[in-house]
Order: structure tokens, then C-alpha cells, then sequence
């Protein structure tokens, strides 16, 4: 009976833990809204910000906004960091990467033109296990100009920007309420992603948080959209990549967590190994996963505007924007609540 009565407890505490911090996340994922994400995206996307091109003034524009939603919310900016910017340089010409303090000695090695850029980061930390990281990305940068016309990267990746901040905003509300995360979460927005993924590079290079303590990468690029090729009259879903490459049990949570909250219709068309548009390597996510960290890549595919000027904030679908961007929020809180740390089971 002892044996009987102690399993009894363990699942009703478990049960009891679930529904509890399904509740309390759904409280704060309602707060990322249709509204809040356009009026910040057709900003963030609009002509003013000439497409957001690294190192151009545009970039500058969009970097000093998403610092700016940080200290407006009183979120907290990450260590090692300059006003929440980590700065470095870029040589386009070879996709060259170098701190800034190299300068001199690298403009009298050689002559490049190297260009000033920076990711900016975010922190809300952790109440119980505060070095352990879960690093949310998305890249703040785009095309630019090309001619007469501007690259406005609405989809690309202005709507994963902006759902990083709704989300940073979310768990910020849960901190002032008193339920921080057991774990903490770092937002990152990396630059020159564009010219071969490079503020991420440039941040596993150069980590502001332990990369052996950096537990989980989601990813987020270009989810705004639907995807014309796709097979399906449900526009309800998401593209995940990388869930199952690393880690079984990041599989395993993040499936759960979606049934659980948003139930979006999880499509692995793009996952496999096989898979001739290779996205698994094209984006951000990739410079962790080849650290041995487990990433999920949320994506909604390309379509006929994907980096062409066309590309503008008045064709976001906002309402799959928002279920998307929440159900990351969610999926985030799950593993920085859960009383397991994500494991990695394959290298």
C-alpha cells in the first residue's frame, strides 16, 4: 500500500504540475497579440529602416528599436554587452568575422573594408537554475536597397524579430507577477545572418553565456507567411526542423507542449536528412547545433515574395504570426520550468 500511495502522489503532483504551468503560460501567451506584433512590425519593416542591410544606417535603426523595447520593459540586458550590443566586424568580401578591438591590427594586415555591426542580446534570468540558458534567435538583418528598391524583410525576418520581443515581453510579465523561470532565457538577435549566418557565428565564437551551459537554441525565421507549395488547406501550421537531430526529448517536449497549448499542425516536410532546400543549414540555428546544442527551427517556408521587395508588412498573416510566436513562448517555458534539463542523445 506504502508503494501504491507514493506512485499515486508522484503522478497527481505530476499531473498537478502540468496543468499548473499550463495555465500560467497560457496567462502570459495571451499577452503576444495580433495587434501588438503588427503595430511593432510595421515599424520594423517600414521604408524608414531601408531594409535593415548590415551596417548600413537602416541596420542602425533597427538595432537602437529592439534596444529600445528592451529598456522600455525594464528587460534586463545581457552580460558582456554594450548597451545590450554585442559588437563585431564583418569582412563581406570572405565572410570574415573579428572583435572589434582587432581593427588596427587587422586593417594593417590587410586591406578590407571590414563593417561594424552588432547582435543584441536580453536576459531574463532564472530563479532556481539561473546558468542554464535557453537562447531564443532571430535575425535582425535583410537585404537593403538594391536600386530603386527597398528590401523590407517583413517575413524575412522581421516577423520572427518582432515575436522575439512579444515574447521577452511575456516572460517579463510572469517576473513581475512572481513566476520567473526556473532556467534563464537569453534573447538574441543576431546580425549579418544574410551574408552566411555571421552574428551567430559570431556568438558561438564568442559566447556571452557558457556554450556547455546553453541548453536548448530556438530559432525563429520567417514565420509570418504560408507556404504556396505546401499540400494542405490547413493554414494552421508550423515547418519544424532540427527537433529530433540532437535530442529526442526536446522532440518529445516540444510535440507535447503544442498539443498541450496552441495545437498548431507540426509539419516535418523540410526535417529530413535528404531534404534537397538543406534549410536545417540555413539559418542561425546551425552554428549552435554544431556545438552539440539542440535547436528547433520554426519556419513557414518561402514564397513568391521571399527577398524580393515585395516582402512588406501588409501581407503578415498576423493571426498565424501570433499562434506561432505563441507557441514558442510556451515551448520555452516548458523547458525552462521543467524539472529535467533537455539531454542531449546523439553528437
Amino acid at each position: 500500500m506504502k508503494k501504491l500511495n507514493a506512485l499515486t502522489t508522484i503522478l497527481i503532483l505530476t499531473i498537478s504540475y502540468s496543468f499548473s504551468q499550463g495555465d500560467i503560460s497560457t496567462k502570459y501567451s495571451n499577452s503576444i497579440t495580433e495587434k501588438d506584433l503588427k503595430d511593432l512590425l510595421y515599424v520594423y519593416a517600414s521604408d524608414e529602416f531601408e531594409g535593415r542591410n548590415t551596417g548600413e544606417p537602416g541596420q542602425k535603426l533597427a538595432v537602437n528599436f529592439i534596444r529600445d523595447f528592451y529598456k522600455a520593459n525594464d528587460i534586463e540586458k545581457a552580460i558582456n554587452t554594450e548597451n545590450y550590443f554585442q559588437k563585431f566586424l564583418v569582412d563581406f568580401s570572405e565572410r570574415q568575422i573579428a572583435n572589434p578591438d582587432d581593427i588596427n591590427i587587422l586593417t594593417t594586415k590587410k586591406k578590407i573594408d571590414w563593417v561594424k555591426t552588432e547582435n543584441v542580446a536580453a536576459i531574463i534570468r532564472g530563479s532556481e537554475k539561473p546558468d542554464e540558458y535557453i537562447i531564443i534567435t532571430a535575425h535582425l538583418d535583410h537585404v537593403g536597397i538594391e536600386g530603386d528598391d527597398i528590401y523590407n524583410g517583413a517575413d524575412d525576418d522581421g516577423s520572427g524579430s518582432m515575436a522575439l520581443l512579444e515574447i521577452a515581453q511575456a516572460f517579463k510579465l510572469a517576473v513581475i507577477d512572481g513566476n520567473t523561470p526556473k532556467r534563464s532565457i537569453v534573447i538574441l538577435h543576431v546580425s549579418a545572418e544574410e551574408k552566411g549566418l555571421l552574428g551567430s557565428r559570431y556568438y558561438v565564437e564568442n559566447p556571452l553565456f557558457p556554450l556547455e551551459n546553453t541548453i536548448t537554441n530556438l530559432n525563429v525565421d520567417m514565420i509570418g507567411r504560408t507556404d504556396p507549395t505546401r499540400d494542405s488547406d490547413n493554414d494552421h501550421y508550423i515547418y519544424l526542423i532540427g527537433t529530433d537531430r540532437l535530442s529526442s526529448m526536446l522532440h518529445k517536449t516540444s510535440e507535447k507542449v503544442n498539443k498541450r497549448t496552441v495545437n498548431l499542425e507540426l509539419d516535418y516536410r523540410f526535417n529530413a536528412w535528404d531534404d534537397p532546400n538543406r534549410f536545417y543549414f540555413r539559418s542561425d540555428h546551425f552554428n549552435f547545433a554544431k556545438n552539440n546544442i539542440p535547436v528547433i527551427f520554426y519556419f513557414s517556408g518561402t514564397h513568391e515574395d521571399y527577398h524580393m521587395p515585395t516582402d512588406t508588412a501588409d501581407k503578415i498573416r498576423y493571426d498565424l504570426l501570433t499562434k506561432r510566436a505563441r507557441l514558442i513562448f510556451h515551448t520555452a517555458w516548458e523547458i525552462a520550468n521543467m524539472e529535467e534539463t533537455i539531454k542531449v542523445d546523439v553528437k
